[in-house]
C-alpha cells in the first residue's frame, strides 16, 4: 500500500505504474553484485535528479502565476479604458448642455431686456418679477370681482323675488349662504386671507336673511291675525289652514341651513337652542302679555313670587300644546324627517318646539331679578327652588331634552347656578339657613327631650334634637336633588349636610364629656357643680342624660345608613369612585376639593378597587362610636350605683344561724336588699322605654355578671352558710332574678349569672337522698367526697350534676361555704 505524504494519493494505478518503473531502474543499474558498491553513487544521483525536478515543478508553478496576474491586469487596463472613454464622453455632454442653456439664458436676457427695456439682465428679471406679481394681484382682483358680482346677482334676485314668489327667493339666498359656509371652511386653511370679503359676504346674507325673514314673518303675522291667534276660539279651516301651512313651511325652509349649521357646530354652541321661526313669531303676543303681567307695575309682578310666571308659563304649554300636536307637527315631520335634524326634539317634536319658543321670555325675566334680589336671600333661595321645581317638571312631565337626547336639558337652573356663576352665592344661602335652622332646633328648651311617640315602641327613643336635624337634613336633600351638577352635588353633601351632622356629633360627644367630667370626684372638685347639678346627675336623671345622647346617636346612625342606600346617594357615590378611580392625583375632584378631602369627610374607600364604603362611612363610624362608649358608659353608671346599694347586703352575716328551717315560701326579702330591687325595677323600668331590646340586654348582661361578681366575691365567699342561709341567699338572689326578668322576659337573669346558679345548686344539695324522690340522686356527702377526691372525680361529678360552668377549685370553695363541711 502506498504511504501517505505531503501530497495528495494519487489513484491506485498511479502506483502500480511507479512500482513497474522504480523495478525497471532497479534491474538496469544493478545487474551484478558488482553494482552494489556504486550504491550509494546512485542514490546521490537520484537525490540530485529529484531536486532538479523539484525546481522545475517551481518554475513551471511560478510561470503559471505570471500568466494569471498578465490576465489580470490586461482585464483591468481594458474597463479602466471604458471607464476613461465613458467619463470624457459624459463631460462632453455636460459642456454642450452647459453651452446650450448659456445661449438660451443669453436668448432669454436679451428678450427681457427688450420687454422691460432694462439695460442689464437683473434688472430685467425684477421688472419682469414684478409684472407677474401684478398680473396674479390682478388676476385674484378679478377673482373676487366675480364672486362680488355673483353675491350681488344673488342677493339682487332674492330681494326681487321673496315677496311676490317666496320660493324662487328660496334659492338664490341658500347659493348665497352656501357661499359663505365655503369661504368659512376654506378661510384657515388660505391663513385668514381677504378677511373683508367674507365679512362682506357674510354680512350681505345676514342683511338678505333679516329682510326675507322680516317679509315672511310680517305675511305670516297676517295669517295669525286671521286665525284669532293666541285667542282661545283658534280656528283654521279652509284656504286659511293652507295659508298658515305656507307660511310655515317658508319660514322653516329659510332657517333650515342655520339650523343644520347649529347642529354641527361645536358643543359650546349647540348648547344655545335656537328656537323654530314660525314659533318664535308666533311667541310675539304671548311675550307681550308676559311683559304685561310679569315685567309692569302689575300685582302679579312680586319677586317673592317666581312661581308666578313660571306657572303662566305651564298654563301656555297646557293651553296650545294639543293646537300644536294638531296642526303643527305633521309639517315639522314632513319638513324634518329626511334631514339630519330628524332626530333632534326641539326640531321634530311640536312640544318640545313650543317650549324652547317659551324659554327666551323666561331667561330675560329670571337674569333681571338676579341683581334685585342678590342681598335679599330668601328670595334668591325661594328663586332657585321653584326653578328646580320647573326644570323637574319640564323634565319628567313634558319629557323636554333641549334637543339633547344623550345628556338631556340642564335647564334653568344650570344657567343661572353655572352659565350666570351664583352657585356659591345660593350655597353660601342655603348654608346660612340651614345652620341659623340648626341652632334654633338645638337651642329650643325641649329640643334634648326623649321623643317617646315619633319611633315604634320597640326601638330606642330618640330626642326631638335628632328628630328635627333628620328632618331639617332630609329637606336640603330635597334642595339640591334636583341639581345635575355632580360637583355642585358633593359640595352641597359636605359644606352643609355632613357639617350640620359634625356639628350635632360634637355638641353629643361634649354633653356625654361633660357627664363624666361632673360624675368623677376630681371632675366635681375642679369643676365646682353645684349640689343641684349633682343631684340631677344622679338616679334616674343621670340615666336620662346618657339615654338622650344614645338615642340621638343610634337614631342618626341608622338614618345615614338608610341615606346610603337611597337612589340618588347610590348614584352620587358610584360618580364620586368613578371620578376618584380615573383622578390623576393632579387635579381637584369636586372644585377646590381633593380626592383626600373629600375622602377624609365621606369614605375611607372613596377611589379605592374595592365595591365598599358609602357616602356617609366616616360620619356614621363617629356616631357609632358615640353610641357604643355612651352604651358603655351607662354600664358602668348602672353597675356602680347597684354596688352602692349593695354594700350594707355584704356587711351583714345572719348566713350561719343555725335557728330551724323554715320554708321557702314564708321567707321574706333580706332587708339590705330592698334598695338593691327598687333600683333595679326603678332602672329597668326606664330603660325598658327608652332603649331597644338589643341594648337594653347587653346592659343588664353587664350588670348581671357585676351583681353575679359581687353575691359570689361579697357575700358566697366570704361567710359560712347554714340550711337556713342558704335558704334565705338562695331567695334573696332568686328575688334578683325575678326583678330582671320581669322587664327583659323569663330566664334572661339567670343566663346571666349561671355561674351563680350553679353555686346555689352545688349549696342546695341535700344530706340525705331518699331513693323515694325523684328529684337529684346524689347527696351533699357524696358530692363532697367525689369533688375533693381529685380533678378527675370532680369533674364527673360536676358534669353529672350540669354544673360544668364551674371549676374544680371553684366548686371544692362553694362546699366549703357549707358550714356542715367548713367545720
Amino acid at each position: 500500500m502506498a504511504t501517505k505524504g505531503p501530497y495528495p494519493e494519487a489513484p491506485i494505478n498511479a502506483y502500480i505504474d511507479r512500482d513497474i518503473r522504480v523495478n525497471d531502474f532497479l534491474d538496469d543499474k544493478l545487474q551484478t553484485s558488482a553494482d552494489l558498491a556504486s550504491i550509494d553513487t546512485l542514490l546521490e544521483d537520484v537525490k540530485k535528479q529529484q531536486a532538479l525536478l523539484q525546481q522545475q515543478v517551481w518554475m513551471v508553478s511560478l510561470h503559471h502565476g505570471s500568466l494569471l496576474t498578465n490576465m489580470k491586469l490586461e482585464e483591468a487596463r481594458a474597463t479602466l479604458e471604458k471607464a476613461t472613454t465613458a467619463s470624457k464622453t459624459h463631460t462632453q455632454e455636460l459642456l454642450e448642455r452647459a453651452q446650450a442653456f448659456q445661449r438660451q439664458q443669453s436668448v432669454v436676457d436679451r428678450r427681457l431686456m427688450i420687454v422691460t427695456q432694462s439695460e442689464t439682465s437683473d434688472d430685467a428679471v425684477k421688472k419682469f418679477e414684478s409684472n407677474m406679481e401684478s398680473l396674479q394681484r390682478l388676476d385674484i382682483a378679478q377673482g373676487y370681482m366675480e364672486l362680488l358680482t355673483e353675491v350681488e346677482h344673488l342677493s339682487s334676485d332674492a330681494r326681487a323675488n321673496f315677496r311676490k314668489s317666496p320660493q324662487a327667493a328660496l334659492q338664490p339666498y341658500l347659493r348665497l349662504q352656501h357661499l359663505v359656509n365655503a369661504l368659512k371652511e376654506a378661510q384657515p386653511a388660505a391663513e385668514d386671507a381677504a378677511p373683508h370679503l367674507v365679512d362682506h359676504v357674510d354680512r350681505t346674507c345676514q342683511i338678505l336673511w333679516r329682510q326675507m325673514k322680516d317679509a315672511f314673518a310680517t305675511d305670516f303675522e297676517t295669517t295669525l291675525k286671521k286665525m284669532k291667534w293666541p285667542g282661545k276660539d283658534v280656528t283654521l279651516e279652509g284656504p286659511l289652514e293652507q295659508e298658515w301651512v305656507d307660511g310655515v313651511t317658508k319660514l322653516l325652509d329659510l332657517q333650515e341651513p342655520e339650523l343644520k349649521a347649529r347642529d354641527s357646530a361645536e358643543t359650546s354652541v349647540r348648547d344655545e337652542s335656537l328656537v323654530l321661526l314660525p314659533l318664535e313669531v308666533m311667541a310675539k303676543p304671548l311675550e307681550l302679555r308676559f311683559k304685561y303681567h310679569f315685567e309692569g307695575d302689575r300685582p302679579t309682578n312680586k319677586l317673592d313670587k317666581p312661581e308666578y310666571f313660571l306657572s303662566h308659563i305651564v298654563g301656555l304649554l297646557n293651553t296650545y300644546d294639543d293646537f300644536f300636536a294638531t296642526y303643527l307637527q305633521p309639517i315639522l315631520r314632513r319638513h324634518f324627517r329626511k334631514s339630519s335634524l330628524a332626530l333632534t326634539s326641539i326640531y321634530i317634536d311640536s312640544t318640545s318646539a313650543l317650549i324652547t319658543a317659551l324659554l327666551p321670555m323666561l331667561r330675560r325675566r329670571i337674569f333681571a331679578m338676579l341683581p334685585q334680589i342678590s342681598k335679599q336671600p330668601q328670595f334668591l333661595s325661594h328663586l332657585i327652588h321653584e326653578l328646580m321645581s320647573f326644570d323637574t317638571s319640564l323634565r319628567e312631565e313634558w319629557s323636554y331634552d333641549g334637543g339633547n337626547p344623550i345628556e338631556g336639558w340642564k335647564g334653568l337652573t344650570w344657567e343661572v347656578l353655572v352659565g350666570k356663576s351664583w352657585f356659591m352665592r345660593w350655597l353660601e344661602v342655603e348654608k346660612n339657613f340651614a345652620l341659623s335652622r340648626y341652632q334654633n332646633i338645638v337651642e329650643a328648651p325641649e329640643s334634648f327631650e326623649i321623643d317617646y311617640d315619633s319611633v315604634d315602641s320597640n326601638a330606642t327613643k330618640p330626642t326631638y334634637a335628632a328628630i328635627r336635624v333628620n328632618d331639617l337634613l332630609e329637606t336640603i336633600t330635597d334642595r339640591y336633588r334636583p341639581l345635575t351638577s355632580f360637583q355642585q352635588k358633593v359640595q352641597f353633601l359636605i359644606d352643609i349636610q355632613i357639617a350640620i351632622f359634625d356639628l350635632f356629633h360634637t355638641r353629643l360627644r361634649d354633653s356625654l364629656s361633660a357627664y363624666q367630667t361632673l360624675t368623677s370626684s376630681i371632675g366635681r372638685n375642679l369643676q365646682g357643680a353645684s349640689r343641684e347639678t349633682q343631684a340631677e346627675l344622679q338616679g334616674i336623671g343621670g340615666l336620662e342624660r346618657l339615654c338622650r345622647i344614645y338615642g340621638s346617636a343610634e337614631y342618626l346612625e341608622k338614618k345615614m345608613r338608610d341615606w346610603s342606600d337611597d337612589i340618588f346617594f347610590l348614584e352620587l357615590w358610584d360618580e364620586l369612585q368613578d371620578r376618584a378611580r380615573r383622578n390623576t392625583g393632579d387635579r381637584n375632584l369636586a372644585g377646590s376639593m381633593s380626592v383626600e378631602h373629600v375622602a377624609e369627610r365621606t369614605s375611607s374607600a372613596v377611589g379605592s378597587e374595592e365595591d365598599t364604603g358609602a357616602l356617609f362611612d366616616e360620619t356614621a363610624s363617629a356616631y357609632r362610636q358615640l353610641r357604643v362608649r355612651t352604651e358603655d358608659v351607662m354600664q358602668d353608671k348602672f353597675v356602680s350605683t347597684l354596688r352602692e346599694t349593695l354594700r350594707p347586703y355584704a356587711r351583714i352575716n345572719p348566713w350561719s344561724s343555725l335557728s330551724t328551717s323554715v320554708s321557702s315560701t314564708s321567707l321574706a326579702l333580706t332587708a339590705e336588699l330592698d334598695t338593691t330591687i327598687q333600683l333595679l325595677n326603678e332602672y329597668l323600668s326606664f330603660l325598658s322605654k327608652a332603649l331597644a331590646q338589643a341594648p337594653l340586654r347587653r346592659i343588664v348582661r353587664q350588670v348581671a355578671l357585676a351583681l353575679q361578681t359581687f353575691l359570689w366575691d361579697s357575700v358566697l365567699m366570704r361567710y359560712t352558710f347554714s340550711a337556713t342561709g342558704i335558704a334565705q341567699y338562695t331567695h334573696d338572689v332568686e328575688v334578683v332574678w325575678q326583678t330582671i326578668d320581669l322587664w327583659l322576659g323569663e330566664q334572661q337573669a339567670e343566663a346571666g349569672m349561671r355561674k351563680l346558679k350553679a353555686a346555689l345548686v352545688l349549696l342546695n344539695l341535700p344530706e340525705k337522698v331518699s331513693e323515694e324522690e325523684g328529684g337529684a340522686t346524689l347527696g351533699l356527702w357524696e358530692v363532697e367526697k367525689r369533688i375533693f377526691r381529685d380533678n378527675e372525680n370532680a369533674r364527673e361529678v360536676l358534669e353529672e350534676l350540669g354544673l360544668e360552668v364551674l371549676s374544680e377549685s371553684e366548686a371544692r370553695n362553694v362546699l366549703e361555704r357549707r358550714i356542715e363541711l367548713g367545720s
